[in-house]
């Protein structure tokens, strides 16, 4: 262990050099040694590397930006604390999304995410940089975005909606018709999936009933359910999901379009009722009964779920 702390203080201490070509060299390795070696990512992280890594995110070199990123992302598996008490950190992860090397990008994103799954307070964090949040929209929304650096940015997003204070800023932010965009598309099931998935979180604010209405987005949901279109079964869960949270945190208006779409396509829902998750099973008999109900026959629900 002491060999390995002498190594990483070693090559940390070649950050500082003023030759570019040095940092590079101790970049690239500090990437594979935390990629390979798990114990020596807190050895690398209590060497001081993490402020040098973040300054090396603004750098104009592409190698550099990338070693740094993914040296990061690395690091953020065992030593979180590190990188969040870092001064200027999330800035610099913020410059990196939109940087032209979608390594880069990905690496800055997947590090968002590690760092929100971790820890609701960093959610709160996170959630509050809306230069971040606009850079992740950014992503998923621009024409050539590489389907993993979607994928990454979704999760980040992901990760921010499940604080419930920063659904209403994504919602400002224009992610409503930028997610349902994305399933409208449908190019792959994994963004799909993860489209729908932070669709359902950011569904569970008050803000995103217009939002929703303006995009067709009960409608797209409705779709997903519908026998015919056969998506993943996540994918209907999350159908479900979101569109029980817009008729549990939307007003009259949300609720009425849920029972009046939601009635067309209540086979699809009662499927997922029979054959989803425990938790799909749970919130897909929710959303029959609140169908149901609305539209006055009470017994329905039992016969739809028995029928499948």
């Amino acid at each position: 262990m002491e060999v390995k702390r002498r190594t990483a203080r070693t090559l940390v201490a070649k950050l500082s050099s003023v030759s570019e070509r040095t940092r590079t060299e101790a970049l690239s390795e500090l990437r594979l040694i935390s990629k390979h070696d798990p114990e020596s990512r807190p050895l690398i992280a209590e060497a001081g590397a993490v402020p040098y890594l973040s300054e090396a995110l603004y750098s104009s070199s592409p190698a550099l930006q990338e070693n740094a990123a993914a040296s990061l992302l690395n690091i953020s598996i065992t030593s979180r604390g590190s990188l969040m008490s870092t001064r200027g950190l999330l800035d610099s992860l913020s410059h990196a999304l939109n940087s032209s090397s979608p390594t880069a990008v990905q690496s800055c994103a997947a590090t968002l995410h590690s760092l929100l799954i971790f820890d609701e307070s960093y959610r709160r964090i996170i959630g509050s940089k809306r230069d971040i949040l606009y850079s992740l929209l950014s992503i998923i929304t621009a024409a050539n975005a590489p389907p993993q650096s979607i994928t990454d940015a979704l999760m980040a997003l992901f990760g921010i909606a499940l604080y419930q204070l920063n659904r209403a800023s994504l919602v400002d932010l224009g992610a409503v018709p930028a997610l349902v965009s994305l399933i409208v598309k449908g190019a792959r099931t994994r963004i799909v999936e993860d489209a729908t998935a932070v669709l359902a979180q950011i569904a569970g604010c008050e803000e995103s009933e217009e939002a929703m209405r303006k995009a067709g987005g009960v409608r797209v949901l409705c779709d997903l359910l519908d026998e015919g279109t056969g998506p993943s079964g996540r994918i209907k869960e999350n159908a479900v999901a979101a569109l029980l949270n817009l008729a549990r945190c939307g007003g009259e208006k949300g609720r009425k379009e849920v029972r009046k779409m939601g009635a067309k396509v209540m086979e699809g829902i009662a499927e997922v009722a029979e054959n989803g998750s425990a938790k799909g099973k749970s919130k897909a008999v929710e959303l029959l009964k609140f169908i149901v109900d609305g539209n006055g026959n009470r017994t329905e629900v039992s016969l739809l779920v028995s029928s499948n």
